[in-house]
Order: structure tokens, then sequence, then C-alpha cells
């Protein structure tokens, strides 16, 4: 399980999972800026509070049921002499899922591709509407997170924590988080990075080759403090 709920390792996965799920939810926040926008001004906060506070409980429900079910070890068949059990299938489909996604959101981001928004046509501009499109689309952006979620923290106390932390920021402070990625895009690309790493080690997983956690957060933790370095450097730069 992890260990300790306040031991070193959990609190570094809180925080870097934390971190994680607030970078890897721009694309929420900005379609959530969209249907709300056709909303009255006084309504905008209350729907996207609500819409996220129903997305929240399924996130919960469903990282959970994924979080048992990775507990469940026992072969389910055995190919090439490698017993593969619901757990190993689980993670390692959850693993391609990261990589897949990750090298396809690369790919649209280098090259520029643009991604048709066919529901931004179809936003309607009711209370009740905006509501059930908000925890619809935190559903559909959810999987990803989740699955995150179960590659990087062993405790599900720490995974729980990680994604209510990240959806209350995103209650609240979407303006300022959306904002501050969009001054430093390179963040979003490091998150996307972080995904392939974390797919790879849930693959690894998966076929009974442990990889140990902490050498992904010190990945995690020396990349983003190079691009803290960076960003700094570009400030003082603008500056002078």
């Amino acid at each position: 399980m992890g260990g300790s709920i306040f031991s070193l390792e959990n609190i570094t996965a809180l925080i870097t999972l934390t971190a994680m799920e607030l970078v890897l939810g721009i694309d929420n926040i900005v379609f959530i800026a969209v249907v709300t926008s056709k909303l009255p001004e006084k309504s905008q906060g209350l729907a996207r509070r609500i819409g996220l506070g129903m997305a929240l409980v399924f996130r919960i429900a469903l990282l959970s049921l994924l979080f048992i079910m990775t507990h469940f070890t026992k072969p389910l068949v055995t190919i090439l002499g490698h017993g593969f059990s619901l757990r190993d299938v689980i993670l390692i489909s959850g693993g391609l899922f990261l990589i897949t996604k990750a090298t396809h959101e690369i790919h649209a981001k280098i090259e520029g591709v643009k991604v048709k928004e066919k529901t931004k046509a179809k936003v309607i501009s009711s209370f009740r509407a905006a509501v059930i499109q908000i925890a619809i689309i935190d559903i559909v952006f959810s999987f990803d997170s989740i699955i995150t979620a179960i590659g990087m923290a062993r405790h599900i106390v720490v995974m729980v924590l990680a994604v209510i932390i990240a959806v209350i920021f995103m209650m609240f402070f979407s303006g300022l988080v959306s904002n501050f990625i969009e001054r430093h895009p390179t963040l979003k690309m490091l998150a996307l990075s972080f995904l392939l790493l974390i797919g790879v080690a849930l693959v690894a997983d998966g076929f009974g080759k442990h990889i140990d956690r902490e050498y992904i957060y010190f990945a995690m933790g020396f990349s983003v403090f190079v691009e803290w370095l960076n960003i700094k450097a570009q400030t003082r730069k603008q500056e002078g």
C-alpha cells in the first residue's frame, strides 16, 4: 500500500500527481470556459463547480474500482510461460493507453495539427445543459489522469487526495492555471513526456518488471527544475 500516508514517498507522489493532474487538465479547463461562456456571468461559476463536483464523484468511484482490480493477482492466462493476471492486464492496457495518448498529443503539438472542435458548435446555453456537458467532458478527460494516478502512487488515499485537490483548483483557479500554461506551453509538453514515462513503467509492471517510482519522481523533479531555470532565464531576457 506504500507505507504510512505521511511517508516521504507518498507526500512526493501527492505533490507530483496533483501537479500532473492540473497540467493535464488544461484541455478540460478550456472546454469548461467555452461551455460556461454561453451562460449569464453570474451563473458561470456555479455551473462550473456543480459540473466538476459531479465529475469528481465519478472519478473517485472509477479510481477506487480500478485500484481494487489491480489487486487481483491470480493468473488468468499464460503466454510464453508467463502468467498474466487481471492486474497485469489493467496495467499493460493502461500503460499502452497513456503511451498512445501522449504520442498523439505530442505529434499534434509539434506538427501543428488542429483538432476539429465539433463540441464547441453543440454548446447549449441552458444552465442544466451546461452542467451536464461539463460533467460528461470531465469524465471523458479523466481516464488518462486516473491511469496516471494508478501508475504514480501506491496508496489509494494519495490518489484520491490528488484528484480532489486538482478538481478544487479547477473549480476556483481555472483561469489562473490556464493563463500560466498558456504563457509557458512547454510545461504541457513536459507533462506529456511524463505520461510516456509513466506508461512505460505501467507496461513494465504488467510484464513483471517493476520500476521503482523513486526513479520516476527524480526524473520528473529534475526536468521541472531545468524548465524552471529556462523560464527564469526567459523572463530575465524579456525584462532586459
